[in-house]
């Protein structure tokens, strides 16, 4: 029988995040590298990808046998779909959103669709972060001589914000994100007793998760803000928050992640002053 709601990616990661502390270890690797690696999966072949996870192909198989397909292609169909979805340009979004208006009132249905949006990301966020998983982050950074920050493409307004509060409350932070491409040699100048703060969300910037390798290699701290248990960045990181954020008409909100971000500074300053 096959999975109700199948071709649903969503539904599909959910039940791999369920299912991953009883897979058996060879199947949960391969999970593991699927949804942290979702537009590698549309666009290969079985024996490619299986290469790239260092899996055998038949794993990949039993993977997608596992969570209720025929067959690997079944499973693969879904991130196909997923690609060509968020391929959609700007403009055809636009279009969409133009098509469920009504005449004369688009300017507001988009304006109350994103509040919608930015207002139940926020609601889920005490059940998503608690009490103590924050304590645990601000106990990391406020320790820190020196925050790295690092942020691309969505989440780059996080850490420019972080880099303004932190240079406003007299933190010292740096953001790893250089117009001449040394942002390698940036990293590198981070010790053990500093730390970084790290945000990316699927389908995770590859140069982020590069970075967040290099500086765990060296022993640096790491701090991030993902979207899952499988995120590439969560096996780096000391302490991580998971943040699934709402969208509207395919426009993905950060209202929860910039509310963590904004409270994290303010709490790292009061924290410094009882350390002193």
């Amino acid at each position: 029988m096959m999975v109700e709601g199948k071709n649903s990616f969503e539904i599909l990661r959910n039940r791999i995040v369920g299912a991953q502390d009883t897979l058996p270890k060879r199947l949960a690797e391969a999970a593991g590298y699927v949804l942290a690696n979702p537009d590698e999966i549309a666009l290969g072949t079985t024996a490619s990808i299986a290469k790239a996870a260092q899996v055998q192909p038949s794993t990949l198989v039993r993977l997608a046998h596992h969570l209720g397909y025929e067959g690997f292609s079944d499973l693969q169909q879904v991130f196909r779909e997923r690609l060509m979805a968020r391929a959609s340009s700007y403009e055809e979004r636009l279009s969409r959103l133009e098509a469920k208006a009504s005449p004369g009132t688009f300017d507001g249905t988009v304006m109350h669709g994103f509040i919608d949006a930015a207002r139940n990301s926020v609601d889920k966020l005490s059940a998503q972060v608690t009490d103590a998983e924050f304590a645990k982050v601000v106990t990391v950074l406020a320790r820190a001589r020196t925050i790295y920050l690092i942020a691309r493409r969505r989440s780059y307004p996080l850490a420019a914000h972080l880099a303004y509060a932190f240079g406003k409350l007299g933190i010292r932070a740096i953001m790893v994100g250089s117009t001449n491409g040394i942002d390698e040699e940036i990293a590198d100048m981070a010790q053990a007793d500093d730390a970084a703060f790290i945000c990316s969300f699927a389908p995770y910037a590859s140069d982020t998760v590069d970075l967040a390798v290099r500086l765990h290699d060296r022993g640096v701290p790491i701090v991030s803000l993902t979207d899952s248990p499988l995120s590439p960045l969560a096996p780096l990181s000391k302490v991580w928050l998971e943040i699934a954020e709402n969208d509207y008409a395919g426009f993905r909100s950060i209202a929860a992640s910039m509310a963590i971000v904004s409270a994290l500074p303010v709490a790292i300053a009061e924290r410094r002053r009882h350390m002193q």
